[in-house]
């Protein structure tokens, strides 16, 4: 269970970093945010949290998707065995 825990977290952290700070060079959050008092800090800080949320959820969904793949190979493979089986008999 907590492979499962860091293999969505971590992946989506370093994502976050990298986004962060790809989406701050490109635009300046404090422009893009005039109405709110912040730090620019504080502006860094929702941004990677927001990507990192983002990134979670991808991280999710491809856990959640890779999942049935794998019951999937493995109903295959248990009627191939058994049509071998029928067809040694």
């Amino acid at each position: 269970m907590i492979q499962r825990v860091v293999a969505i977290l971590w992946p989506a952290f370093i994502t976050a970093g990298i986004a962060t700070v790809l989406f701050t060079t490109a635009f300046d959050p404090t422009l893009l945010f005039v109405d709110y008092d912040l730090s620019p800090l504080g502006y860094y800080t929702i941004c990677f949290f927001t990507f990192w949320v983002f990134g979670i959820f991808t991280s999710a969904a491809t856990c959640f998707f890779l999942k049935p793949c794998e019951a999937i190979k493995k109903a295959n493979a248990r009627a191939e065995e058994a049509s071998r089986s029928a067809s040694t008999d």
